[in-house]
C-alpha cells in the first residue's frame, strides 16, 4: 500500500481531525491549557493534511501517447 496516495490522505482527514479535537479537549480537562489557546493546532493539522494531499498528487507533465496495437483499424 502506497502511503502517498492522495485518496488515502483524503480518507484519513476526518479521523485525524477527530483525534486532534479529542486530544485538545483532553488537554483542556487535564492541564492548564485551554481550548482557546490550543485551537490553532486544528489549523496546523488541517494544513499539513492539505499539503500532503497536494504534494502526493499525480505529477503534471506532458501527456504520454502510447498506441495500443490491439485497438484500432490499422491492421
Amino acid at each position: 500500500m502506497n502511503g502517498n496516495n492522495p485518496s488515502l490522505i483524503h480518507a484519513i482527514r476526518g479521523p485525524v481531525m477527530l483525534i486532534t479535537v479529542g486530544v485538545l479537549f483532553a488537554l483542556n480537562q487535564m492541564t492548564d491549557l485551554t481550548f482557546g489557546k490550543t485551537w490553532p493546532a486544528l489549523l496546523i493539522v488541517l494544513g499539513l493534511l492539505s499539503l500532503g494531499e497536494h504534494t502526493s498528487g499525480p505529477k503534471s507533465g506532458p501527456p504520454t501517447s502510447r498506441r495500443d496495437p490491439n485497438f484500432g483499424g490499422d491492421q
